[in-house]
């Protein structure tokens, strides 16, 4: 029995398709704000922390702000309609199956990202949230993660920094081409392909 292993995962369109639900709390941040955020938009570019995004639309004078009352809308209109991503279920259970352990590390919050969680039922061992590029590296690295993986060039950027392989997924807004240039050991279409190719990059890994 492996002991020793941990796998990082990213959560925003690796684990869990966010789309939908962060759209809808965009749309209220406008209604709420009067400043419009075009939400299509905003979610064909998930990946960046959240001040990143709303600096598109709100002046630096009111971006605090903005982050507030949308961390407030999220939990009230984004939660509900996220859905897991394709084999996100299996590689969860494919990690624990071998001893390892599951570590969420993403950019969002991690209260909201662990409501997500909850609601998804969908078991994983620690989270460590707010967290972008080579700031995922020390989450990685202090909770041991041997593998991350993830849908974005900048999570890439966090695996390369925390000197562990990364695996990624196209079901992001980054192209198979885009993630194997940041340095992707292995680009899949989704994760469903994920526990097969696992025991590989655990040898890897460990």
């Amino acid at each position: 029995m492996i002991t020793e292993l941990a796998v990082g995962f990213d959560f925003d369109m690796t684990l869990a398709d966010t789309r939908a639900g962060i759209a809808a709390a965009f749309r209220e941040l406008t209604a709420v704000t009067g400043t419009y955020v075009d939400e299509q938009l905003a979610i064909s570019r998930l990946g960046p922390p959240l001040r990143t995004e709303l600096g598109y639309w709100f002046p630096p004078d009111e971006l605090e702000a903005a982050v507030k009352t949308y961390r407030e809308l999220y939990e009230h209109h984004a939660i509900e309609p996220t859905v897991l991503l394709p084999g996100a279920r299996a590689a969860v259970e494919a990690v624990h199956e071998l001893g390892g352990r599951v570590v969420v590390v993403t950019s969002k919050l991690g209260r909201l990202a662990e409501l997500h969680l909850r609601h998804l039922g969908l078991p994983v061992d620690a989270v460590a949230g707010d967290l972008f590029a080579e700031g995922k590296a020390t989450a990685l690295t202090t909770y041991g993660c041997g593998i991350y993986v993830g849908d974005h060039v900048a999570d890439m950027v966090a695996a390369r920094t925390a000197d562990v392989p990364g695996v990624a997924v196209t079901t992001g807004p980054c192209s198979a081409e885009e993630l194997s240039a940041a340095g992707a050991r292995l680009v899949l279409p989704d994760l469903r392909e994920f526990p097969a190719a696992l025991p590989g990059l655990v040898r890897l890994a460990l």
